[in-house]
């Protein structure tokens, strides 16, 4: 090989190798030129230096003495080019443009559950109904006795309830057994207590209009309508007077307002209806049930339990402290989770806690 060829072979390699470290356009492109010009295996500068044997003997100290100064011209130029990325966090290519429309941001939604509570919460409210909330973990008294629920009745039997602490059959003997509340009643019997604690002797307790809202727990086998775990909202007036009409044109209310046409249900309150059935509940007298019509994605119509009602037993206020010759009272629980599928048209109650994305996200 002549001087004049290999002299030739240096100039081109420092040219392509000054222009690859100045366009390299990330630090990955960077990397990927050194190892092109700079490879200490099969970097061109090397393979260009192996051909510096094949110079006639009498150019090679010219040969390598130029070999010299590209082989440092290469390793400034990369330096330089290292130095720029380090210093503006990138290079020129990756440089910020403010004026580039950014990438949108996914911020997620409300659970269909959360927005059917908020929204039973606005309408409880606009009818003059104050929510409150209590304890998770409840005891006795509150959970049972309060509510005129007797040691012998089968709501208290230890497979009915999740019991904590020690064993089950334990729990359930001990003088004050803690468990997971089976219903939001207990807030209820809360609020009668602190009503009847802060009256002044000798004055009546004043008229309560409340709502509860919160998770009960109950062992019960997961199915279409049913789960362990599930939210409740529970409605209670205290004061002189109130009648069984007085619910029936509450819970009236709240269903038209809750499932009437509002340009986003696509329900009319002429198509809406409610049923009462006769019921027991230990804490009401009267009681009973409050279906709804109820229609599957089939198009099936049905009837589906919403939940329990009646007037509050006269135990009940006498054990917070109300005088029931004085003031009456009504009740109401109604499952939120089957509201929140009656709205929706959700057949089965299980789909709102499997935490699927491609379902929650229809809401």
């Amino acid at each position: 090989m002549s001087l004049v060829e290999f002299l030739s072979s240096l100039d081109s390699l420092a040219e392509q190798a000054q222009a690859a470290f100045a366009s390299a356009s990330s630090a990955d492109a960077l990397e990927a030129a050194r190892v092109e010009f700079l490879g200490a295996k099969g970097g061109r500068l090397r393979k260009v230096q192996q051909g510096l044997g094949k110079v006639d003997k009498a150019d090679k100290p010219a040969a390598g003495k130029r070999f010299n100064e590209v082989k440092q011209l290469v390793e400034t130029a990369f330096a330089a080019a290292q130095e720029q990325a380090k210093d503006g966090g990138e290079t020129a290519s990756e440089a910020f443009d403010v004026s580039v429309p950014g990438e949108p941001v996914c911020i997620g939604r409300l659970h269909p559950i959360t927005q059917t509570i908020r929204e039973m919460k606005d309408i409880m409210g606009r009818l003059g109904f104050t929510a409150v909330e209590g304890p998770e973990i409840e005891d006795d008294w509150h959970n049972f006795e309060a509510l005129n629920i007797p040691l012998s009745h089968p709501a208290r039997d230890p497979l009915d309830n999740f019991y904590l602490g020690e064993a089950a059959s334990a729990a359930a003997e001990s003088d004050s057994p803690l468990l997971l509340r089976s219903q939001t009643s207990t807030v209820q019997i809360r609020v009668m207590e602190a009503c009847v604690a802060a009256t002044p002797a000798g004055e009546s307790p004043p008229p309560v209009r409340i709502i509860s809202l919160g998770r009960v727990y109950r062992p019960d086998t997961a199915d279409a309508t049913h789960y362990p775990m599930f939210h409740q909202i529970e409605g209670l007036l205290v004061d002189r007077g109130v009648t069984m009409a007085d619910l029936k044109s509450v819970l009236r209310l709240f269903f038209q307002s809750y499932f009437g046409s509002d340009g986003e249900k696509g329900e009319h309150t002429d198509d809406m209806h409610v049923r009462f059935r006769p019921s027991f509940f230990p804490f009401t007298e009267p009681s009973v049930e409050v279906d709804m019509n109820w229609t599957d994605g089939a198009g099936k119509t049905g009837w589906m339990e919403m939940g329990g009602a009646g007037m509050v037993d006269p135990n009940v206020l006498r054990a917070v402290g109300y005088d029931p010759e004085e003031v009456t009272g009504f009740a109401f629980g109604l499952g939120v989770e089957r509201i929140c599928m009656r709205q929706h048209g959700i057949t089965d109650i299980r789909d709102l806690y499997q935490n699927d994305v491609r379902f929650l996200s229809q809401f």
